[in-house]
């Protein structure tokens, strides 16, 4: 493995209704950019904020010499879609993800930066002491554990957006064209090589999670169907195991009915009943499945930009585009 040399890395930042820290971020991210002795910009993606995050992030961008580079996307597409715009405009050799609500502290940047200077393509986080609940906690744990059996790579938090990516990563990723990524589990797919630091976890000051409930199990499914197809392979398993189990009860029935009479269990009624409802469950849960693959499908043949740009707002000169655009924009790059 040979060392990867850096010269200019970009930090990108999604950005939903974070006005009341957006300040202390920006304060905080270009300090710790000022310490790399790199040349840098900080890409900060609004997804569709209801609060007045756009105009901070416009002002920021707008200013003399600044290094901030402002994605003003017209409604919420998602926390991935919206990095996923961010990296589109990426000029840095290094490209580094970090959440807007300060959770994972900016001041760990360095830290990335150097490991993935040692020639490491993915370079990713593991979260210390996480000031979470236990009901985000848990699950994270059960999410992690199935990525890493599903993938074969074994990388402990796959929730910490505070991650590393090789440019040559990052064009690969924006080269595909599935409308539901999960950018971690992506990126791997095309690294040779990848590592993990440890990394402080602040509890959050400002405003609450995006992620609600409904938001959480939309990323399980996103999880489930990007990274691999067993869940399709374990049903036909379940499938012939339950039809097996189902046709030796069936018998099993048939003799104690002609053994003890049809007394000994209410005349056969509840227990036909339980199988049926088992059988239900089964096929419901199974078309479930089937429609989530079959409607992730549909997006990707369509295929519709994952995101539409409304305005970008940088300081200096504007970036050739790269090569793999997944987005429409109704504005051309903006010079102040």
């Amino acid at each position: 493995m040979k060392p990867y040399p850096i010269h200019r890395v970009s930090i990108v930042i999604p950005v939903y209704n974070e006005e009341a820290s957006l300040p202390e971020l920006l304060r905080r991210t270009t300090a710790a950019c000022e310490q790399l002795g790199r040349d840098y910009e900080i890409v900060l993606i609004d997804d569709g904020s209801r609060d007045s995050s756009a105009e901070l992030l416009l002002e920021a961008a707008a200013a003399p010499g600044s290094h901030v580079v402002a994605v003003i996307l017209n409604r919420n597409y998602g926390q991935h879609a919206a990095i996923m715009a961010g990296f589109e405009q990426c000029q840095g050799d290094l490209v580094i993800t970090l959440d807007a609500d300060l959770q994972n502290p900016p001041e760990e940047i360095p830290r990335l930066v150097d490991e993935a200077a040692k020639g490491y393509d993915v370079v990713g986080s593991v979260r210390q002491q996480r000031q979470d609940s236990a009901l985000r906690r848990w699950p994270s744990k059960l999410i992690n554990l199935a990525v890493q059996r599903s993938t074969g790579v074994a990388m402990n938090d796959y929730g910490c957006m505070l991650r590393a990516y090789r440019a040559s990563i990052v064009k690969a990723m924006l080269a595909c064209r599935e409308r539901s990524t999960f950018i971690p589990i992506l990126a791997n797919s095309f690294a040779r090589h990848t590592s993990e630091i440890l990394v402080a976890h602040a509890e959050r000051e400002h405003g609450e999670s995006k992620y609600d409930f409904l938001r959480l199990i939309n990323l399980m499914f996103d999880l489930v169907t990007c990274m691999t197809t067993s869940p399709l392979r374990l049903l036909s398993f379940v499938g012939g195991g339950m039809a097996v189990a189902g046709f030796a009860f069936a018998l099993l029935l048939v003799v104690l009915r002609l053994l003890f009479g049809a007394a000994w269990a209410g005349h056969g009624v509840f227990v036909l009943f339980a199988v049926l409802f088992m059988f239900t469950g089964v096929q419901l849960v199974g078309m479930g499945l089937l429609g989530e693959y079959l409607g992730r499908m549909y997006n990707d043949v369509r295929a519709r930009p994952r995101f539409f740009i409304e305005r970008i707002v940088r300081a200096d000169a504007a970036p050739a585009q790269l090569p793999y655009s997944s987005s429409a924009s109704s504005l051309e790059s903006i010079q102040p």
